[in-house]
Order: C-alpha cells, then sequence, then structure tokens
C-alpha cells in the first residue's frame, strides 16, 4: 500500500460549460491552484463532483483527465461507487488503468444491503476490479441510507478486501470513528467528511479529511489543524467556528449551487450544477458574495 492519506484532500466539483456539458478544460487550472495550497490529494467522482448526475462515459473522463493533469502534483482518489456493481467495477478497473492512486465507493443506496455481507460482496468485487488500489469505503448514510456501522464493516471486510485501505467517513456518529481510528491498533486510513466537524474529528484521532469547502479554503483548515496539533484550542475551535459560519452560510444558499458560486467568485468557475440542483441568479450570487464579505471570508480564507 502507498503512504497513508494525511490532511486535506479536496472533494473537486464536476466542471460544467453553461450547457450543462463537461468542461474538461477547467481542470488543469483547478489543479495547480490545489497543488499551491499544498493539499494532500484530490477526491474525484463523489457527492461534491455530483456523480450521481453524470453519465458512465462522463466520470471515465473526468478520471482520465484529473490522471493527466493532476496525477503528477497530486494522488487522484476517484469514487466509483454507484447502485450498478457491473458500473462501478468497470469505473473502478478504469482508474487503475488510468494511473489513479486509489478508489472509493459508497454503499449502494437504492436496493440497500441488508446484510453485512451483502455490503462486504459488494464492496469486495467493486475492490477486486482494481486490485492493485488502496480501497476505501465510503460511508455517507445522510445520502445511501446505508446504516451499517464502519466499525462493523472494517472488521468483517478486512480478512476479505486485501487492497481494503479505510474509509472516508461522512458521518456525526464519532462514537463509530473513533472505533475505527483505534481498530487494529490504527491500521486503516480513516478520512473524515464533515468539514463543520473537523476540530471533533481531530479530538478522536483523524488525520485525514475529506471536503467540499477546502476547494475554496483550504488555509483556513490548514491552520485549525495547525492550533489543534500546538494545544491551542482557542485558536483551533475560532477557526473551526469560521468554517461552521461558512457552512452556514453556503446552507442558506443552496449547498452546492452556492459552492460552485463560490468557485467562480474566486476565479476557479466550475460552471453550473446539473438538475435538479439550479445555479445561482446573478442576484443570488451578489447577495451571496456579500454575505461571505460580511463573515470576512475574503479575509480569513487565506
Amino acid at each position: 500500500m502507498p503512504v497513508r492519506l494525511t490532511g486535506l484532500v479536496v472533494a473537486t466539483f464536476a466542471p460544467l460549460d453553461r450547457d450543462g456539458n463537461l468542461n474538461l478544460a477547467a481542470i488543469e487550472k483547478q489543479a495547480v491552484a490545489f497543488a499551491d495550497a499544498n493539499v494532500t490529494a484530490v477526491f474525484v467522482n463523489g457527492t461534491t463532483g455530483e456523480a450521481a448526475s453524470l453519465t458512465m462515459d462522463e466520470r471515465l473522463d473526468l478520471t482520465r483527465r484529473w490522471c493527466e493533469v493532476a496525477a503528477r502534483k497530486l494522488p487522484v482518489i476517484v469514487h466509483v461507487g454507484g447502485t450498478c456493481l457491473a458500473d462501478c467495477m468497470t469505473l473502478a478497473e478504469h482508474a487503475q488503468r488510468t494511473g489513479a492512486n486509489g478508489i472509493a465507493a459508497v454503499g449502494p443506496g437504492y436496493y440497500k444491503p441488508r446484510a453485512m455481507t451483502d455490503l462486504v460482496d459488494f464492496c469486495g468485487l467493486v475492490a477486486g476490479a482494481a486490485p492493485e488500489l488502496p480501497f476505501y469505503y465510503y460511508h455517507i448514510p445522510m445520502r445511501t441510507g446505508v446504516e451499517i456501522r464502519v466499525h462493523d464493516f472494517l472488521r468483517v471486510a478486512a480478512p476479505q478486501i486485501p487492497n481494503l485501505a479505510g474509509a472516508k467517513f461522512s458521518d456525526q456518529d464519532l462514537m463509530d470513528f473513533l472505533r475505527c481510528v483505534r481498530f487494529m491498533d490504527g491500521a486503516f486510513d480513516m478520512l473524515y467528511g464533515l468539514d463543520e466537524m473537523m476540530l471533533p474529528a481531530l479530538a478522536a484521532g483523524a488525520r485525514g479529511a475529506v471536503g467540499t469547502t477546502f476547494n475554496f479554503a483550504p488555509i483556513l483548515y490548514e491552520r485549525l489543524i495547525a492550533a489543534y496539533k500546538r494545544g491551542d484550542m482557542e485558536a483551533a475551535r475560532l477557526e473551526q467556528h469560521r468554517a461552521t459560519e461558512l457552512i452556514a452560510c453556503l446552507n442558506r444558499h443552496g449547498f452546492l449551487p452556492a459552492a460552485k458560486a463560490v468557485m467562480q467568485i474566486i476565479g476557479l468557475d466550475c460552471g453550473p450544477p446539473r438538475l435538479p440542483l439550479r445555479a445561482l441568479a446573478k442576484e443570488d450570487i451578489e447577495k451571496l458574495r456579500s454575505d461571505l464579505e460580511g463573515l470576512g471570508f475574503f479575509d480569513w480564507r487565506w
């Protein structure tokens, strides 16, 4: 297995043009910006990347382009999960063939696994399609409805999935998260996935995180982590407060459309979201900009 992931992993957006088609040309500028910000890696085709709204060909094209432009600067973790096992396996094999550094997959959220063995068998086949890459189980029950605890998953999956590297844990259950961090003496990468809870996740043992707002405020989270490591909890709480206020602001405007609008504001335009999500109107973007100014975002995001 490669060096373990720590620090900030950016959950990338799907770059679309104004007609809603892929804009692959936008990726290189993002990759350069993320490398300059010293983030650890990128997480492609996840929830932030609207994977569930993309075609198979679009996901393949995004994987290919990210591997072309970022793999020289940043490791590329590709989310290959979905509801069709054959498609997930195709995406996994393609990620390995095109030079990705790891894969991840959600539990299938339409016909949900009823038993642990069903989830482990599903993930095992996906992971087995890219046996040379580390595999991360992507736990996001708020989206998938798959409520199986990750600690229990690791316990059953560890002896059955040789390339199991850990999990992307996007849930508030810090009891489960802590048990995962401590499982098998910390053998697995546990990447935390809720930006608004990074500080408590650090206290529970997180060493890496995957986040949407890392796209436009990575330095904020780097300051948070640095403050926590040196024991300055007041400074760490301040940075976490700034992050939560930022996220609350985005939520008021509709999180993903607003987050994409922020990318436009800062000069890393990723275009609109895809229906059923709808892009913010021009006047709403200006209101968002005003709200961000009121938070001091443009001062403290650097």
